[in-house]
C-alpha cells in the first residue's frame, strides 16, 4: 500500500512542478508594463539599452552567478550561459564602456530592491513570494 501511494505521488509530482515557472521577471508595481520582448530584456540585462520605452532609466538587477535561477534566466532569456555573460562583461569592463548590473545574493533581496526602485527590473524563482512586485510576461 505504501509503495502504491509513493508511485501515485511520484506520478503527479512532475505535473505540479510544471505549473510553477522556473523564474519570473518582476518590476515595481507602478511600472506600467505588462509584457516585455525577450530581445528588450536581453538588451536591458546586457546594458545595450538603458531606458524603458517611456524614457525612464532602467535599473536591472542580477542574482549571484552561482544561483540556479540566474542560470535558467541566462539560458532562456539571454540565450547564453552565465560564463558567457561573465566573459561579455569582462570585455565591456576592460574597454571601459560599462559595468554589469549589480548582483544580489538572494531572491528576497531582489524583490526588496525592485520594490524600492520604481524603474528596477529583476528576476526570481517562480515560487518566490513577490509581495507587491509585479510579474511581467516575456514575449518571444
Amino acid at each position: 500500500m505504501k509503495r502504491r501511494a509513493f508511485l501515485l505521488a511520484l506520478a503527479f509530482a512532475p505535473a505540479a512542478a510544471a505549473d510553477t515557472p522556473s523564474f519570473v521577471v518582476i518590476i515595481h508595481p507602478k511600472n506600467p508594463y505588462v509584457a516585455l520582448d525577450r530581445a528588450f530584456l536581453t538588451d536591458v540585462f546586457l546594458k545595450k539599452t538603458t531606458r524603458w520605452p517611456n524614457g525612464d532609466v532602467v535599473k536591472p538587477i542580477d542574482l549571484a552567478a552561482t544561483s540556479p535561477v540566474r542560470e535558467r534566466f541566462s539560458s532562456e532569456v539571454l540565450k547564453r550561459s552565465v560564463a558567457a555573460v561573465k566573459s561579455y562583461w569582462q570585455q565591456i569592463i576592460f574597454s571601459g564602456r560599462d559595468v554589469p548590473p549589480p548582483e544580489l545574493s538572494s531572491e528576497d533581496d531582489v524583490v526588496k530592491y525592485v520594490l524600492a526602485h520604481p524603474t528596477a527590473i529583476g528576476y526570481v524563482g517562480g515560487a518566490t513570494k513577490l509581495g507587491d512586485a509585479r510579474p511581467v510576461t516575456i514575449k518571444p
